[in-house]
């Protein structure tokens, strides 16, 4: 059953531009670069919160084999790589794991 790894990462308004523009230049193709057996897709999300704003990222694998493939052992912890952490505010510790049970498309 798929699996859906979902982490929220806070920054500035003023870092927000920046962050985005890390993950899509470098975060996401150096995942994507590691060719890890059953990694899908991943999703980037954005919202306003107060005098931050928040990103969250939804990885979707085929299992929690490949989820750990991609972390290790520990693979609850959060993947994020130095140049990351430099213009975030804060982060999750951790990531959430979700069972997909059911999925429906419409258009």
């Amino acid at each position: 059953m798929a699996v859906k790894r979902v982490w929220r990462g806070w920054t500035t308004p003023e870092n927000a531009p920046h962050y985005e523009a890390l993950l899509k230049s470098e975060v996401f193709p150096g995942i994507e670069a590691k060719k890890i057996p059953g990694y899908l897709a991943i999703e980037l999300l954005r919202r306003p919160a107060g005098d931050e704003v928040e990103f969250m990222t939804v990885m979707t694998f085929e299992s929690l084999d490949n989820v750990i493939a991609f972390q290790g052992e520990d693979y609850e912890r959060a993947y994020v790589p130095d140049a990351a952490q430099k213009v975030l505010k804060r982060w999750d510790q951790s990531s959430a794991h979700f069972e997909i049970l059911e999925k429906r498309n419409y258009g």
